[in-house]
Protein backbone atom coordinates (compact mmCIF):
# COMPACT_ATOMS: atom_id res chain seq x y z
CA UNK A 1 0.00 0.00 0.00
CA UNK A 2 2.94 2.35 0.59
CA UNK A 3 3.89 1.86 -3.03
CA UNK A 4 0.34 2.62 -4.15
CA UNK A 5 0.28 5.96 -2.36
CA UNK A 6 3.72 6.96 -3.57
CA UNK A 7 2.96 6.02 -7.16
CA UNK A 8 -0.30 7.93 -7.11
CA UNK A 9 1.41 11.04 -5.81
CA UNK A 10 4.03 10.92 -8.55
CA UNK A 11 1.41 10.63 -11.25
CA UNK A 12 0.41 14.28 -10.89
CA UNK A 13 1.72 16.78 -13.40
CA UNK A 14 4.99 18.54 -12.61
CA UNK A 15 4.74 21.50 -10.24
CA UNK A 16 5.91 25.00 -11.02
CA UNK A 17 8.84 26.36 -9.03
CA UNK A 18 8.63 28.43 -5.89
CA UNK A 19 9.69 31.64 -7.56
CA UNK A 20 6.72 31.51 -9.93
CA UNK A 21 4.24 31.07 -7.08
CA UNK A 22 5.01 34.22 -5.10
CA UNK A 23 1.92 36.14 -6.22
CA UNK A 24 -0.51 33.22 -6.06
CA UNK A 25 -3.32 33.23 -3.52
CA UNK A 26 -5.18 30.06 -2.60
CA UNK A 27 -8.04 29.13 -0.28
CA UNK A 28 -8.71 25.98 1.72
CA UNK A 29 -12.33 25.49 2.79
CA UNK A 30 -13.00 22.50 5.06
CA UNK A 31 -16.12 21.18 6.75
CA UNK A 32 -14.83 22.02 10.25
CA UNK A 33 -11.56 23.10 11.85
CA UNK A 34 -11.86 20.66 14.78
CA UNK A 35 -12.07 17.21 13.18
CA UNK A 36 -8.49 15.84 13.22
CA UNK A 37 -8.85 14.81 9.58
CA UNK A 38 -9.35 18.38 8.47
CA UNK A 39 -6.69 19.66 10.86
CA UNK A 40 -4.19 17.40 9.10
CA UNK A 41 -5.51 18.50 5.71
CA UNK A 42 -4.89 22.12 6.66
CA UNK A 43 -1.38 21.26 7.86
CA UNK A 44 -0.62 19.66 4.50
CA UNK A 45 -1.92 22.66 2.58
CA UNK A 46 -0.01 25.11 4.78
CA UNK A 47 3.26 23.22 4.44
CA UNK A 48 3.05 22.99 0.66
CA UNK A 49 1.94 26.63 0.37
CA UNK A 50 4.93 27.74 2.45
CA UNK A 51 7.25 25.61 0.31
CA UNK A 52 5.94 27.12 -2.93
CA UNK A 53 5.47 30.69 -1.69
CA UNK A 54 1.69 30.61 -2.00
CA UNK A 55 -0.49 32.86 0.18
CA UNK A 56 -3.04 30.52 1.76
CA UNK A 57 -6.23 31.54 3.55
CA UNK A 58 -8.16 28.83 5.40
CA UNK A 59 -11.88 28.74 6.20
CA UNK A 60 -14.14 26.16 7.86
CA UNK A 61 -17.74 25.57 8.78
CA UNK A 62 -18.78 25.78 12.40
CA UNK A 63 -19.93 22.16 12.26
CA UNK A 64 -20.03 19.47 9.60
CA UNK A 65 -23.02 20.48 7.48
CA UNK A 66 -22.52 24.24 7.75
CA UNK A 67 -23.16 24.94 4.07
CA UNK A 68 -23.80 28.67 4.40
CA UNK A 69 -20.38 29.40 5.89
CA UNK A 70 -18.71 27.53 3.03
CA UNK A 71 -20.62 29.55 0.43
CA UNK A 72 -19.58 32.78 2.15
CA UNK A 73 -15.96 31.58 2.13
CA UNK A 74 -16.08 30.94 -1.63
CA UNK A 75 -17.43 34.45 -2.18
CA UNK A 76 -14.61 35.87 -0.05
CA UNK A 77 -11.99 33.94 -2.02
CA UNK A 78 -13.35 35.31 -5.30
CA UNK A 79 -13.38 38.87 -3.96
CA UNK A 80 -9.81 38.52 -2.67
CA UNK A 81 -8.47 37.48 -6.07
CA UNK A 82 -7.45 33.94 -5.19
CA UNK A 83 -6.25 31.73 -8.05
CA UNK A 84 -7.82 28.58 -6.70
CA UNK A 85 -9.88 26.91 -3.99
CA UNK A 86 -9.45 23.57 -2.23
CA UNK A 87 -12.87 22.48 -0.97
CA UNK A 88 -14.32 19.71 1.19
CA UNK A 89 -18.00 20.42 0.72
CA UNK A 90 -20.59 19.85 3.43
CA UNK A 91 -23.47 19.84 0.94
CA UNK A 92 -22.07 18.40 -2.26
CA UNK A 93 -24.94 19.42 -4.53
CA UNK A 94 -26.09 22.75 -3.05
CA UNK A 95 -22.52 24.12 -3.16
CA UNK A 96 -22.34 23.72 -6.95
CA UNK A 97 -23.70 27.18 -7.91
CA UNK A 98 -21.12 28.88 -5.69
CA UNK A 99 -18.39 26.68 -7.16
CA UNK A 100 -19.51 27.60 -10.67
CA UNK A 101 -19.39 31.27 -9.70
CA UNK A 102 -15.74 30.79 -8.68
CA UNK A 103 -14.88 28.95 -11.88
CA UNK A 104 -16.58 31.62 -13.97
CA UNK A 105 -14.38 34.16 -12.19
CA UNK A 106 -11.28 32.28 -13.35
CA UNK A 107 -10.47 30.26 -10.21
CA UNK A 108 -9.62 26.58 -10.37
CA UNK A 109 -11.67 24.60 -7.84
CA UNK A 110 -10.27 21.34 -6.48
CA UNK A 111 -12.53 19.09 -4.40
CA UNK A 112 -10.67 17.27 -1.63
CA UNK A 113 -11.94 13.99 -0.11
CA UNK A 114 -15.60 14.65 -0.96
CA UNK A 115 -16.69 14.66 -4.64
CA UNK A 116 -19.21 17.26 -5.71
CA UNK A 117 -22.49 16.24 -7.33
CA UNK A 118 -21.90 16.01 -10.22
CA UNK A 119 -18.23 15.26 -9.78
CA UNK A 120 -17.25 17.43 -12.78
CA UNK A 121 -18.70 20.50 -11.05
CA UNK A 122 -15.14 20.87 -9.72
CA UNK A 123 -12.12 21.10 -11.99
CA UNK A 124 -10.60 18.07 -10.26
CA UNK A 125 -11.14 15.85 -7.23
CA UNK A 126 -8.30 14.52 -5.08
CA UNK A 127 -9.76 11.81 -2.88
CA UNK A 128 -9.69 8.35 -1.50
CA UNK A 129 -11.81 5.90 -3.46
CA UNK A 130 -14.51 6.20 -0.79
CA UNK A 131 -16.60 3.34 -2.17
CA UNK A 132 -13.55 1.08 -1.98
CA UNK A 133 -12.81 2.33 1.54
CA UNK A 134 -16.28 1.27 2.59
CA UNK A 135 -16.07 -1.99 0.68
CA UNK A 136 -12.87 -2.98 2.48
CA UNK A 137 -14.36 -2.59 5.96
CA UNK A 138 -17.50 -4.39 4.81
CA UNK A 139 -15.48 -7.32 3.48
CA UNK A 140 -13.45 -7.42 6.70
CA UNK A 141 -16.56 -7.43 8.91
CA UNK A 142 -18.22 -10.20 6.89
CA UNK A 143 -15.06 -12.34 6.82
CA UNK A 144 -14.52 -11.82 10.56
CA UNK A 145 -18.06 -12.97 11.36
CA UNK A 146 -17.89 -15.90 8.97
CA UNK A 147 -21.13 -17.88 8.89
CA UNK A 148 -22.62 -15.57 11.51
CA UNK A 149 -22.63 -12.74 8.96
CA UNK A 150 -25.94 -14.19 7.81
CA UNK A 151 -27.41 -13.34 11.22
CA UNK A 152 -25.78 -9.94 11.69
CA UNK A 153 -27.66 -6.99 13.15
CA UNK A 154 -26.12 -3.89 11.62
CA UNK A 155 -26.26 -0.27 12.72
CA UNK A 156 -25.44 2.28 10.02
CA UNK A 157 -24.03 5.51 11.47
CA UNK A 158 -24.00 7.93 8.56
CA UNK A 159 -22.97 11.56 8.19
CA UNK A 160 -25.92 13.86 7.48
CA UNK A 161 -29.49 13.80 6.24
CA UNK A 162 -28.39 15.72 3.12
CA UNK A 163 -26.44 12.58 2.14
CA UNK A 164 -23.23 14.17 0.82
CA UNK A 165 -21.40 12.02 -1.70
CA UNK A 166 -18.66 10.89 0.68
CA UNK A 167 -21.26 9.50 3.08
CA UNK A 168 -23.19 7.70 0.36
CA UNK A 169 -20.07 6.16 -1.15
CA UNK A 170 -18.74 4.80 2.15
CA UNK A 171 -22.14 3.51 3.27
CA UNK A 172 -22.88 1.76 -0.02
CA UNK A 173 -19.35 0.40 -0.27
CA UNK A 174 -19.63 -1.12 3.19
CA UNK A 175 -22.95 -2.79 2.40
CA UNK A 176 -21.69 -4.22 -0.88
CA UNK A 177 -18.54 -5.45 0.83
CA UNK A 178 -20.63 -7.12 3.51
CA UNK A 179 -22.71 -8.86 0.86
CA UNK A 180 -25.90 -6.85 1.10
CA UNK A 181 -27.84 -5.96 -2.05
CA UNK A 182 -27.97 -2.23 -2.67
CA UNK A 183 -31.08 -0.28 -3.55
CA UNK A 184 -30.29 2.95 -5.36
CA UNK A 185 -26.47 3.19 -5.06
CA UNK A 186 -26.72 6.99 -5.17
CA UNK A 187 -28.35 7.18 -1.75
CA UNK A 188 -28.39 5.30 1.53
CA UNK A 189 -31.29 3.95 3.55
CA UNK A 190 -33.40 2.22 0.89
CA UNK A 191 -31.97 -1.28 1.29
CA UNK A 192 -34.40 -4.05 2.21
CA UNK A 193 -32.03 -6.52 3.88
CA UNK A 194 -33.47 -7.39 7.33
CA UNK A 195 -29.97 -7.46 8.81
CA UNK A 196 -29.89 -3.65 8.72
CA UNK A 197 -31.39 -2.37 11.96
CA UNK A 198 -31.44 1.20 10.70
CA UNK A 199 -29.56 4.35 9.71
CA UNK A 200 -28.91 7.40 11.86
CA UNK A 201 -26.74 10.48 11.37
CA UNK A 202 -23.77 11.64 13.41
CA UNK A 203 -22.54 14.93 11.87
CA UNK A 204 -19.18 13.16 11.84
CA UNK A 205 -18.42 13.86 15.50
CA UNK A 206 -18.19 11.89 18.73
CA UNK A 207 -21.32 13.25 20.35
CA UNK A 208 -23.31 12.55 17.21
CA UNK A 209 -21.93 9.02 17.08
CA UNK A 210 -22.92 8.37 20.70
CA UNK A 211 -26.43 9.74 20.18
CA UNK A 212 -26.99 7.81 16.93
CA UNK A 213 -25.77 4.59 18.55
CA UNK A 214 -28.15 5.07 21.48
CA UNK A 215 -31.04 5.62 19.09
CA UNK A 216 -30.36 2.46 17.13
CA UNK A 217 -29.79 0.40 20.28
CA UNK A 218 -33.25 1.48 21.38
CA UNK A 219 -34.54 -0.04 18.15
CA UNK A 220 -32.60 -3.28 18.63
CA UNK A 221 -30.33 -3.79 21.67
CA UNK A 222 -28.75 -6.87 20.02
CA UNK A 223 -26.86 -4.93 17.31
CA UNK A 224 -23.50 -6.63 16.75
CA UNK A 225 -22.00 -4.75 13.77
CA UNK A 226 -21.60 -0.97 13.57
CA UNK A 227 -20.61 0.90 10.42
CA UNK A 228 -19.45 4.45 11.13
CA UNK A 229 -18.79 7.27 8.65
CA UNK A 230 -15.57 8.26 10.43
CA UNK A 231 -13.49 7.64 13.53
CA UNK A 232 -14.92 10.40 15.77
CA UNK A 233 -18.36 8.87 15.19
CA UNK A 234 -16.89 5.43 15.94
CA UNK A 235 -15.50 6.69 19.25
CA UNK A 236 -18.95 7.95 20.20
CA UNK A 237 -20.60 4.67 19.23
CA UNK A 238 -18.08 2.82 21.40
CA UNK A 239 -18.95 5.00 24.41
CA UNK A 240 -22.66 4.25 23.96
CA UNK A 241 -21.94 0.53 23.81
CA UNK A 242 -19.62 0.72 26.79
CA UNK A 243 -22.36 2.37 28.82
CA UNK A 244 -24.45 -0.82 28.51
CA UNK A 245 -21.52 -3.22 28.85
CA UNK A 246 -21.43 -4.27 25.20
CA UNK A 247 -18.15 -2.73 24.08
CA UNK A 248 -16.43 -6.12 23.76
CA UNK A 249 -18.98 -8.03 21.70
CA UNK A 250 -19.75 -5.61 18.84
CA UNK A 251 -17.67 -5.08 15.70
CA UNK A 252 -17.13 -1.39 14.92
CA UNK A 253 -15.66 -0.42 11.55
CA UNK A 254 -14.82 3.01 10.22
CA UNK A 255 -12.98 5.17 7.68
CA UNK A 256 -10.22 7.76 8.11
CA UNK A 257 -7.08 6.06 9.42
CA UNK A 258 -5.84 9.06 11.35
CA UNK A 259 -3.29 8.55 14.09
CA UNK A 260 -5.95 8.65 16.86
CA UNK A 261 -8.08 6.21 14.87
CA UNK A 262 -5.18 3.82 14.34
CA UNK A 263 -4.59 3.93 18.10
CA UNK A 264 -8.27 3.07 18.62
CA UNK A 265 -7.81 0.04 16.36
CA UNK A 266 -4.79 -0.99 18.43
CA UNK A 267 -6.78 -0.52 21.65
CA UNK A 268 -9.72 -2.55 20.36
CA UNK A 269 -12.20 0.34 20.13
CA UNK A 270 -12.42 -0.08 16.35
CA UNK A 271 -11.99 -3.45 14.68
CA UNK A 272 -10.78 -2.12 11.33
CA UNK A 273 -10.58 1.21 9.55
CA UNK A 274 -9.82 2.29 6.00
CA UNK A 275 -6.92 4.74 5.97
CA UNK A 276 -6.94 7.90 3.86
CA UNK A 277 -4.18 10.41 3.13
CA UNK A 278 -5.50 13.99 3.57
CA UNK A 279 -2.06 15.59 3.77
CA UNK A 280 -1.34 14.20 0.31
CA UNK A 281 -4.69 15.43 -1.00
CA UNK A 282 -4.04 18.96 0.25
CA UNK A 283 -0.41 19.23 -0.83
CA UNK A 284 -1.23 18.01 -4.34
CA UNK A 285 -4.14 20.44 -4.42
CA UNK A 286 -1.82 23.37 -3.73
CA UNK A 287 0.50 22.15 -6.48
CA UNK A 288 -2.47 22.02 -8.86
CA UNK A 289 -3.43 25.63 -8.08
CA UNK A 290 0.14 26.76 -8.79
CA UNK A 291 0.18 24.92 -12.11
CA UNK A 292 -3.18 26.46 -13.06
CA UNK A 293 -2.02 29.97 -12.15
CA UNK A 294 1.20 29.65 -14.11
CA UNK A 295 0.05 28.12 -17.39
CA UNK A 296 -3.56 26.93 -17.13
CA UNK A 297 -2.57 23.30 -16.63
CA UNK A 298 -5.05 21.05 -14.83
CA UNK A 299 -4.21 17.67 -13.25
CA UNK A 300 -5.37 14.46 -14.88
CA UNK A 301 -7.61 11.76 -13.42
CA UNK A 302 -6.23 8.46 -12.28
CA UNK A 303 -6.62 6.13 -15.29
CA UNK A 304 -10.02 4.48 -15.27
CA UNK A 305 -11.48 6.83 -12.66
CA UNK A 306 -13.16 10.23 -12.69
CA UNK A 307 -10.93 11.62 -9.92
CA UNK A 308 -7.31 11.56 -8.74
CA UNK A 309 -7.02 8.59 -6.37
CA UNK A 310 -4.80 9.28 -3.35
CA UNK A 311 -4.92 5.70 -2.09
CA UNK A 312 -6.49 3.65 0.71
CA UNK A 313 -5.34 0.86 3.04
CA UNK A 314 -7.31 -1.30 5.48
CA UNK A 315 -5.80 -1.10 8.98
CA UNK A 316 -6.46 -3.89 11.50
CA UNK A 317 -4.58 -6.08 13.93
CA UNK A 318 -7.03 -8.91 13.23
CA UNK A 319 -6.51 -9.70 9.54
CA UNK A 320 -9.27 -11.58 7.75
CA UNK A 321 -8.63 -14.16 5.07
CA UNK A 322 -9.02 -12.76 1.58
CA UNK A 323 -8.99 -9.09 2.65
CA UNK A 324 -5.69 -7.25 2.15
CA UNK A 325 -4.70 -5.19 5.18
CA UNK A 326 -1.85 -3.62 7.13
CA UNK A 327 -1.40 -3.73 10.90
CA UNK A 328 -1.48 -0.78 13.28
CA UNK A 329 2.32 -0.53 13.40
CA UNK A 330 2.40 0.20 9.67
CA UNK A 331 -0.79 2.24 9.89
CA UNK A 332 0.83 4.44 12.52
CA UNK A 333 3.81 5.05 10.24
CA UNK A 334 1.50 6.10 7.40
CA UNK A 335 -1.28 7.82 9.32
CA UNK A 336 -2.45 10.84 7.44
CA UNK A 337 0.53 11.26 5.22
Amino acid sequence: MKKLVATTALALCATAGTAMAQDIGACLITKTDTNPFFVKMREGAEAKAAELGVTLNSYAGKIDGDHETQVAAIETCIANGAKGILLTASDTSSIVPAVQQARDAGLVVIALDTPLEPIDAADMTFATDNFLAGELIGQWAAATLGDEAANAKIAMLDLAVSQPSVGVLRDQGFLQGFGIDLGDPNKWGDEEDPRIVGNDVTQGNEEGGRRAMENLLATDPEINVVYTINEPAAAGAYEALKAIGRENDVLIVSVDGGCPGVQNVKDGVIGATSQQYPLLMASKGIEAIVAWANDGTKPENTPGKDFFDTGVALVTDKPAEGVESIDTAEGNELCWG
